[in-house]
C-alpha cells in the first residue's frame, strides 16, 4: 500500500510531530513540499534524451533541490521557534504585552525594522532624534503602511520594576508611542543580553526582510537605509554594517576590556570581523536564528563581539559598507554633495555624535537625504 504524504517524510524526520498546533501546520507544510517535488517529475521509460536534454534536466533538478532546501530550512525554524514559544507558555513565561498585540492583529510583511537603543537618561536624545530622522505621529503610521518601514525606541524596565523610571517611559509612551519595550532589566553591561531579546521581541512581533539596530546618538537617513539593504534582498543570510577587526583588550580597567581575553588566542591578538555596534542589519533568517536559539548563545562584554560571534560559524555573507559609518560635517556633507549620501554619521571618536542633543539638528541639515526622498523611494 503506498504511504500518505505525511507517513512518508516522516519516516525521514519523525521529530517534525505534534509540537503544538503551529508545529503540525509547519509539518505538513513540509510533507505537501516534499511530496509534491518527489512527483514532480514523471517517471520515464525507454525515453532517449540527447546530452542537451538530460543536461537540462540535471540543472532543474539541482535548482528544484536548492529551492526545497530553502523552504525546508525556513519551515524547520519556524517549528523551532513554535517549540521555543510553546516551552516558554509551559514554563509559566509571561508573554508581553507587545507580544499579545501582534498575536491579534496578525502579521503583514515589512522591509525593515530599525530598533533604536536608548536608555532612560536619553530623554533628550531621543527627542533629537524625533526632531530629525524619525517620522512622528501619522507620518510615522503612514511610513509603516505604505513604505513597510517600522521604528522604535528600544528600552527594557529598570531594576525596580514600576519604578519613577518606568512611569517616565511609559508617560513618554503615551506621548508619542514609539517604543518597543522588552522584558529585560537595563544596565550598560547587559547590552548582549538586550540586543538578543531585542531581535527576538522584533522578530515575534513584525515580519520583516531585515532587522536593524541602531544606537540613539548618531543621524541616519532612512530612505538611504532602505535602499542599501533591498539590494541584498536576493541574499538568504547577509550581516551589513561598517566591519572591524579591533584588538582584544586584556589589560583590567581599560575601556572595552574583554575578561575573556584568553579565548582569542595570544596577547595582542584581534577579534574575528564584525560590525560596529553603532548600526547594523541582520536579514529575516539571522534574526530568526537568534531569536530560536538565545539561550544558547554567548554573551560578551562587548554587544558588537557577541553579535558577531553568533553568526562567526554560519554560513553568512559579511557585507562591509561604509557609507554606514560616515563622519559628521564635512564628510557625511562632501559625501552628500557628490551624490554619495551615507546611510548613518557619526564621530569615531565619540562612538556617536559628540554633543548630539545639541548637534543632531546640524548634521541633518547639512547631511539629511529630504524628506521627499523618503516618500519617493521606492519599496
Amino acid at each position: 500500500m503506498c504511504p500518505s504524504k505525511c507517513e512518508l517524510i516522516s519516516n525521514i524526520n519523525e521529530d517534525v510531530v505534534h509540537v503544538c498546533h503551529i508545529g503540525d501546520c509547519i509539518h505538513m507544510a513540509v510533507c505537501s513540499v516534499i511530496w509534491n517535488f518527489l512527483f514532480s517529475f514523471p517517471l520515464q521509460k525507454d525515453v532517449n534524451h540527447d546530452s542537451k536534454d538530460v543536461m537540462g534536466e540535471v540543472s532543474k533538478t539541482h535548482h528544484a533541490i536548492q529551492t526545497l532546501d530553502k523552504t525546508i530550512s525556513s519551515l524547520e525554524m519556524e517549528l523551532a521557534a513554535a517549540r521555543a514559544e510553546q516551552e516558554s507558555m509551559l514554563n509559566g513565561s509571561p508573554i508581553s504585552d507587545n507580544l499579545k498585540a501582534s498575536e491579534s492583529t496578525g502579521k503583514r510583511k515589512y522591509l525593515m525594522v530599525v530598533g533604536i537603543n536608548t536608555a532612560f537618561s536619553s530623554r533628550k536624545r531621543r527627542d533629537s532624534v524625533r526632531a530629525t530622522w524619525m517620522p512622528q505621529g501619522d507620518k510615522r503610521k503612514k511610513l509603516e503602511e505604505e513604505k513597510g518601514i517600522i521604528m522604535r525606541f528600544v528600552i527594557g524596565h529598570s531594576a525596580t520594576a514600576g519604578g519613577i523610571l518606568d512611569r517616565a517611559i511609559e508617560a513618554e509612551d503615551r506621548k508619542h508611542g514609539d517604543f518597543l519595550r522588552l522584558e529585560h532589566v537595563e544596565g550598560y553591561l547587559e547590552l548582549s543580553a538586550k540586543t538578543k531579546t531585542y531581535f527576538t521581541t522584533a522578530v515575534a512581533l513584525w515580519d520583516a526582510e531585515f532587522y536593524v539596530k541602531v544606537d540613539d546618538d548618531i543621524h541616519v537617513n532612512i530612505a538611504t537605509l532602505g535602499a542599501t539593504l533591498s539590494s541584498h534582498r536576493s541574499k538568504p543570510r547577509v550581516y551589513i554594517g561598517c566591519m572591524k577587526s579591533g584588538p582584544v583588550l586584556a589589560q583590567k580597567g581599560v575601556k572595552y576590556h574583554e575578561p575573556e581575553y584568553w579565548k582569542f588566542g595570544e596577547e595582542g591578538n584581534k577579534y574575528f570581523r564584525h560590525a560596529t555596534g553603532q548600526i547594523y542589519a541582520l536579514s529575516n533568517d539571522l534574526a530568526t536564528y537568534i531569536s530560536i536559539n538565545q539561550h544558547v548563545l554567548h554573551k560578551y562584554t562587548n554587544e558588537d563581539v557577541s553579535l558577531g560571534s553568533w553568526l562567526i560559524g554560519l554560513d553568512v555573507e559579511h557585507i562591509d559598507d561604509r557609507r554606514l559609518c560616515c563622519g559628521t560635517p564635512p564628510d557625511c556633507e562632501w559625501k552628500a554633495q557628490a551624490g554619495n549620501v551615507c546611510v548613518a554619521s557619526f564621530d569615531w571618536t565619540c562612538s556617536g555624535i559628540c554633543k548630539s542633543v545639541e548637534r543632531m539638528k546640524e548634521v541633518h541639515r547639512r547631511c539629511g537625504e529630504g524628506e521627499n526622498a523618503l516618500w519617493s523611494a521606492q519599496r
